[in-house]
Formats: C-alpha cells, structure tokens, sequence
C-alpha cells in the first residue's frame, strides 16, 4: 500500500486567496503546532487569519511555551504580505513578523518569524486580565513536511458528514478544513541562543465563514509516533439538553488511508494544569478501542474575561502533550476548551 499525502484534493487546496474574496467575514486561515523530539520547546498553535473585507492587516497569533513554565506570546495584527511566491502561484500567507510558505502543496512548507513576543510564566498569563510589561526578541525557521494523509473535516463518517454540512457545529468549524501530521526540522532564537531541533507539526488549512457565538467547548488531541502511527480526533461535549454534538477523528497504522475513528473517553479541560495533568484518551474504531495515555507538559493559557463585557466565550488552553501508544511514546498537540462556569482557575 502506499500513502497519499493530498486525501485526493488537489494542489490548489493549498494556495491561498489571490484577491480579496466578495463574501463578508470569509476568512484565510493557515495555523501550525510543532513540538520538540526532546521536549525543550513547544509552539502550541501560531498562526495567521484574515478576515474579509479587512485584508490589508491580518491577526497573527504566537504561542512558545517552555517546560519551565515560561511563555512567549504574540497575539496581534500585522500588515499582510505579498502572496504570490517564487513559483507564481499564491503560495504565501503572513503578518508582520511571521510568514507561512507552501514550497510544494501537501510536501513541503516553511514557517519565519523574527520579531518579539510578550514574555512571562505560566501563573502570570493564567491570571483574568493578565497584561504583558516584559518582551523578548525571537527569531526562526521551520521547514515541515507531512508524513499522514490528511484529516479532512467530515468525510470520515456519515454522522460528521451531516454536521458539517450545516448546523451550528459547522458554523463552529469555519467552512472547508483539514489538519495534516508531519515532521519538522528548524532552528529558532531566544535570549541570542540560537538551537536547531527536529520534531512533529500540525499543519491546519481551514477557510470559510466562521461564527462561534455560543461555543461551549471542544477536546482535539493529535500525534503521530516513530513507526508512522498517529492518531488525532476533534469532539464537542455533548449539547446542553444531553443530545450529541460532533466528535470525528482517525487512526493511521503507518500506511494506507486513515480509519475511521471517535473519541469515546476524553479529557475535557476542568482546571488549568501546566504539566503533569493526565490526559488521556479511549479512541474507538470498527477494529475496537484504543487506549492513548498521554500527560501534559507544557500549554498556553487564554482566559476570558467573563466581566460582562462581552460574551462568555470559553476559556482555551493550547498544550503539548507526551503520548504513548503500544509501547512507543511521542509528543503532539493538543487544545481544549470550556466554559467559564466548568473551570477552575488556579486560586
């Protein structure tokens, strides 16, 4: 069997808007996740969207996170780059400081940034209200390459098919998506040291329309191991009559195509923990259950403010997780979210 890393999509479904598209709030999304093979650095989710018909600025958000508990930060706007690459296809995507390039659609990639980010600990940024009065330069290169076929939203089962072709969970998603695995290899600056590492990505494509008033929450967990199995899965906690809400993910044994999976014991976010929480997951397939052990070592805590002022959107935390699966043990992403009135904060 072989692998096909483009889920039959073609290679246009990696380049981005060369004009501004008509349709009001339709927005460009290109985020990654990347952890480090030794756990010395993890990127819980950077990123660029925009938003039509705002196209000359776009958001740019940074997460670094450290196993100390130190945490870089840059979550702002930043005048959107020229996206039509060395190829003459749209092929770049950035803001300010920090630029995404697809080299050779669903093969190879680069992520650059070079400027600052708010610089503080873990208990500072997990505190409502935190203001940052601390920067730090930081600066570097990551070239990635998929290794997974990609996780398109709602083409693995008829249930998520049916959500995402409308309804409120579809609303959530933000219209066309997919996630892939990779491995990653890059070098970035900090404090003026400079260290190389190689590790794992998360690339996520998402563009459409996307409206998230009234979130409650999600889990989304995702990995892939030293033999080529990986795993990865989205769910929403059950609406608040009881009934169910999306929950679709897969599991890779290392060739062929993805199977079909859903997540059937999840670990929700009920208190912010920077490292050590448990978190595991029971993932079932047609085959039967798989059991992922997992703990927390390091994330990016993002409070809402819950003072009136604007809706009770859920609190976020973006986190790098240690995994193991059948005796072999990795890192990968992970984001949950919840409510306000479901968490506690620290005290």
């Amino acid at each position: 069997m072989t692998i096909d890393l483009t889920g039959g999509l073609p290679r246009e479904w990696d380049h981005v808007f060369s004009e501004v598209p008509e349709t009001p709030e339709m927005r460009e999304a290109v985020n990654i996740w990347v952890w480090d093979d030794s756990g010395e650095i993890g990127f819980p989710r950077f990123a660029v969207e925009a938003v039509a018909p705002e196209w000359d600025e776009h958001e740019l958000y940074l997460s670094v996170a450290f196993p100390n508990g130190r945490l870089l930060r840059n979550w702002s706007k930043g005048p959107s780059h020229p996206v039509i690459g060395p190829s003459g296809e749209p092929s770049v995507f950035g803001a300010g400081p920090l630029e995404f390039q697809c080299i050779e659609p669903f093969a190879k990639f680069r992520t650059v940034f070079d400027g600052d980010a708010a610089d503080a600990t873990f208990s500072e940024m997990v505190r409502p209200g935190f203001q940052a009065d601390k920067r730090a330069p930081i600066k570097f290169e990551i070239d990635y390459e998929p290794i997974v076929p990609p996780f398109i939203q709602g083409t693995l089962s008829e249930e998520a098919k049916a959500m995402m072709a409308s309804g409120t969970e579809a609303d959530f998603m933000g219209g066309d998506r997919l996630e892939q695995l990779c491995r990653a290899r890059g070098r970035v600056t900090v404090d003026g040291v400079e260290r190389e590492f190689t590790g794992g990505a998360l690339r996520i494509r998402r563009r459409g329309v996307r409206k998230i008033s009234g979130f409650w929450g999600h889990c989304w967990q995702s990995a892939v191991f030293p033999s080529g199995k990986a795993f990865g899965y989205i769910a929403y906690p059950p609406r608040k009559d009881g009934s169910p809400s999306y929950n679709e993910g897969f599991v890779f044994l290392g060739d062929g195509e993805l199977l079909p999976a859903r997540v059937v014991k999840a670990p929700w976010l009920t208190h912010f923990q920077y490292s050590g929480e448990d978190v595991s997951a029971v993932i079932e397939t047609p085959q039967g259950e798989i059991i992922i052990t997992a703990e927390s070592t390091m994330g990016m805590p993002s409070i809402s403010r819950g003072d009136g002022s604007s809706p009770a959107y859920p609190h976020l935390f973006q986190s790098i997780a240690r995994y193991r699966w059948d005796g072999e043990e990795t890192f990968g992403m992970m984001e949950r979210s919840s409510l306000p009135e479901r968490v506690t904060l620290p005290a």
